[in-house]
């Protein structure tokens, strides 16, 4: 598969988890925490991605490419913010919804930017090859992403690419810290 039918694939998946987010009601405590941190998940491998393979192809190919992949860093990090500040806050917080409301309307500008702007470009800058090289470089990436966000983390080569795994290694033992304790509460209850 190449790069940019993988992005969109990402998308289209965070763009469906805000629709479901959009749909539940307010007192949908569990449901909303449940979302958000799928969300939280989804961004967090998807942003990791395309900071360490997508953005730096971009930055060496033009200068338009150069311009769109630094405004793109930007808004991961305006992103990134956002998502670390929820997985922090308690669905009960007056700001949650607020909060999860303004990182949609970040990722929805971020998306159609990508989309409308940054792709095609790439499209006639890479060859499919090449294209297609990356998207699997990036699907392999997936596996050893980090799974929540870091804002302070470099988003940069060569730094993001030595910080990436050691930021995913703490990640996912914690996820699967959080999953056992769950699975203890949900026995015990």
């Amino acid at each position: 598969m190449d790069a940019i039918t993988l992005l969109r694939e990402d998308h289209h998946t965070v763009e469906q988890l805000f629709k479901k987010y959009e749909a539940l009601g307010e007192r949908a405590a569990k449901s909303k925490r449940t979302t958000v941190d799928k969300i939280v998940r989804e961004l967090s491998v998807h942003a990791a991605i395309e900071e360490q393979f997508l953005y730096p192809v971009a930055r060496e190919r033009a200068e338009k490419l150069a311009d769109m992949a630094m405004e793109s860093l930007e808004e991961h990090l305006l992103v990134k913010l956002e998502l670390s500040m929820l997985e922090r806050m308690s669905p009960e917080d007056p700001r949650f919804d607020a909060k999860v409301t303004v990182l949609t309307e970040l990722v929805r500008h971020h998306v159609k930017e990508e989309e409308k702007d940054l792709f095609p470009a790439l499209r006639q800058a890479l060859t499919r090859n090449e294209l297609r090289e990356l998207g699997e470089m990036m699907q392999a990436a997936k596996k050893s992403a980090p799974t929540h966000p870091h804002p302070g983390a470099p988003d940069e080569p060569p730094l993001n690419l030595a910080a990436g795994p050691a930021f995913a290694f703490v990640d996912r033992a914690l996820d699967a810290g959080r999953g056992a304790v769950k699975r203890v509460r949900q026995r015990v209850s």
